[in-house]
Parts: C-alpha cells; structure tokens; sequence
C-alpha cells in the first residue's frame, strides 16, 4: 500500500506541476497583460518553485564532456564497460591523459542517490586519473528472476570491477559503501588477490557508528530490525519491472533526509523564489540543479537495506570483528598491502567525525607509513567529495596519497 500511495501522489503532483509551469509562463508572457502587473511576476515565481518542486524524476546523466586544466579544456570520454543486473562499471577517461595515469575505482553509495550524485568527484579525478564509477541501479528495474542483492552480493561486485580493471588500481568509497570496499580489500588481502587494491580511500563512511554518533545513527539504533522490516519495506508495483521486488524505497530515503534539515531546504526554495522574482535566473537555477539531483532518488533490495542497518548501524559488525562475507569472518588484520586514507568532514552530520578514522585502528598489521587521515575544516557530509573544499583541499590530498603509494606518478597537464 505504501508504494501505491506514493505512485498515486506522484502522478498527482506531476499534472499539478504542469499546471503551474504553464500558468507561470502565462503570468510572465509579455504579450499578456499580467506580467506588468505587481502580482504577477511574484505569482509566476511562486508558481515556478513549486512546479520544480513537484516535478517527477529520473535518472540523471553524468554529462561530463570536458575538463578544464589550467587554461586548456580536454575532452572527457564516456563508456560502460561492465553490465551487470544490479551494476555497471562506467568508465571516465580525458583526452591525453598519460598512458601510466593511476587507474581509479570510485565506488558510489547505494544509499537512495543515483551514483550521478558524485558528478563532481569524478570530474576532478578525471583530470589526474583513469576513473572508473560503479552505476548502481534502481532496484524497482531490475525483474525478480535476476535473484537477490545483499552485502555478499555488493563486495563480489567491487571484486569483479577491480579484477576488470586489473592489477595496480586504486579504490575510492564514497560514504556508506566504505563498509564492503573495506570487506572487500581484506577479503582480497588474505587471498594475495592480484588485482587487490594498491590504496583504499574512504570518505565520510560509518565504519564504526559508535563513535560521534549521528541523528541517523540514532534513529537506526532506536528499533529493532523487524520493525524496519515490517514498516519501511514495501513492493514494487506491477508497472515497474522489478514488480514483486522487495526495497526500500528511494522516496523514504530523501523524505528523511529532507527531514533532517527541513529548515535549510525550505530556505533554499525560499531564496530560489527571491531570485526568481528579481530575474536573477542564474542564482535561481543553481538551486534548480541542485535539487534535480538530490532529489533524483532509486530503491534499494530490501535485503541490501535491513542487512546493512543491521550489520553497520545496530550489531556494529566491522569493529566488532564478526562481520563476514559467504560465511566467512572477514578480518581487517589480513590487511597488510593496501594503504588506507581515511577522510572526513568536520561538520558531517551523517557520518560523525571519527567513524571512518577508525578503520585506522582496525588494521593492526598494517604499516603506519601506509595509514593516512585527512580531516576537512568546515566541511559536511557532502563538502568532503563535492564542491570548492572537494576540490581544493580534499581531492589534491588523495591524489597525493595515490602517487605517494602508486607504482606511477601522477602528472598534470600545465
């Protein structure tokens, strides 16, 4: 019933958006007598927030055609190269990139956001590396006979794109999927895998949510599993492909989100509205294409979902030390190659300072001149892998840690 009430106030709000975007267009028509009235222009911009506002959503495009470096643009080349039911492994390239530039995994969250959330990410990395993106897919596409998608499922991806990717290649994970790329790099550790990553970097990722616990850590830890189960897993209508499917709703995700901080996001739309009504179009749509991508939203297998709020939120499975892959205990101390960085935002109020910085302590067997931590000044959540403090401060300290520990130097083009 859940998904069936959100499907039918969708297809409401969409024919309501449309109906303000016309009627704005009608207040602003300059052949109309409305738009030189005082109300008019105000109405018109009201109207325009709420149709932005209102309107349905799908899955962004990267749309990353070029990069600036220094005062030469280089073309950036597209590609996927691994098509998998629950995944696919996309491909960023630059024009003259030198052929020993560090080959990079950055693996995107499963968490609600398409992987398009991190446009930004890769269009920095992309300037120094070979940058490969995993490009999760909405749950409610993929049809039922495709099986099921849980955290075992989630670590043999990243270990099938990095023996794609092949030996030498670094690994970069992105909030929540920090938990399987560290699974994944001990896993491989253990069994001296060839393609294993040569430096792990993690971003803002709840390695140990005990520490500096978050508004969303709480709320994981305040029910037991079965009523996560039996309250916020609903299924996939029959008009979508994956009808029958199990998730967690995409339209759950941002609703807590947007919850989190109702106030800035009300404010927002505020100041989109001034800036509206004063023609300041390009303030306006800053904030438009902001929100087109936040509030671009997927759903998650309901299994992927419970097991990761149980195993990383509630049981805290990874410091602990019975976290396991397969019925296998996975254990961090196999990890004795790969070099670990660890990032976070000072002001991140999704993963508290100190959750990721404890996978440091979680390594016993490998080497300090290998662990590395970087804490971003007046950074939140999503200041450490997007926007001006991303690309200043952060991405130059991971290129650094890269190079430092990568068999080739990285080169930027003057």
């Amino acid at each position: 019933m859940l998904y069936h009430a959100y499907e039918l106030q969708r297809s409401w709000l969409s024919s309501a958006s449309a109906w303000a975007s016309i009627s704005a267009e009608v207040l602003t028509n300059p052949r109309l007598p409305f738009g030189y009235l005082g109300l008019g222009p105000m109405a018109a911009s009201a109207l325009e927030v709420f149709a932005h506002a209102a309107a349905p959503r799908g899955k962004p495009a990267f749309g990353i055609e070029f990069v600036e470096i220094g005062d030469q643009q280089f073309p950036v080349e597209e590609a996927t190269v691994v098509n998998r039911p629950f995944g696919d492994l996309k491909r960023f390239r630059r024009e003259e990139l030198p052929e020993d530039a560090p080959r990079l995994l950055i693996v995107a969250p499963m968490s609600g956001h398409y992987a398009t959330l991190l446009r930004g990410t890769v269009e920095r990395m992309v300037e120094s590396c070979e940058v490969y993106i995993t490009d999760w897919a909405d749950a409610k596409t993929v049809p039922l006979h495709e099986g099921h998608f849980d955290l075992d499922d989630y670590i043999d991806y990243l270990v099938e794109f990095l023996e794609f990717i092949g030996e030498g290649a670094h690994m970069m994970a992105v909030c929540q999927p920090s938990v399987p790329a560290l699974a994944a790099t001990a896993i491989m550790n253990r069994d001296d895998h060839p393609a294993k990553p040569v430096t792990l970097t993690m971003m803002g990722g709840p390695i140990d949510t005990r520490e500096s616990p978050t508004t969303v850590n709480d709320l994981a830890m305040e029910r037991p599993i079965e009523w996560f189960r039996h309250s916020v897993i609903a299924t996939v209508p029959m008009q979508h492909r994956g009808a029958g499917r199990q998730v967690y709703p995409g339209f759950l995700q941002l609703a807590g989100f947007m919850s989190m901080n109702l106030g800035s996001h009300m404010m927002s739309h505020y100041e989109m509205f001034k800036h509206l009504t004063i023609g300041d179009e390009d303030s306006a749509q800053a904030t438009k294409d902001f929100y087109d991508e936040y509030r671009s939203v997927c759903d998650m297998t309901a299994e992927f979902y419970l097991q990761t709020v149980q195993e990383v939120f509630q049981e805290h499975s990874i410091p602990n030390g019975t976290f396991s892959h397969r019925g296998r205990r996975v254990n961090l101390g196999d990890i004795t190659s790969t070099a670990i960085l660890a990032v976070e935002g000072e002001r991140d109020d999704i993963s508290g300072v100190g959750q990721t910085r404890a996978a440091l302590k979680l390594t016993p067997k490998l080497s300090d001149t290998k662990k590395a931590y970087y804490l971003a000044e007046g950074a939140g959540h999503y200041g450490i892998f997007n926007g001006s403090k991303w690309r200043e401060k952060v991405a130059p300290t991971v290129e650094e840690f890269i190079a430092r520990h990568g068999k080739a130097k990285l080169r930027a083009v003057a």
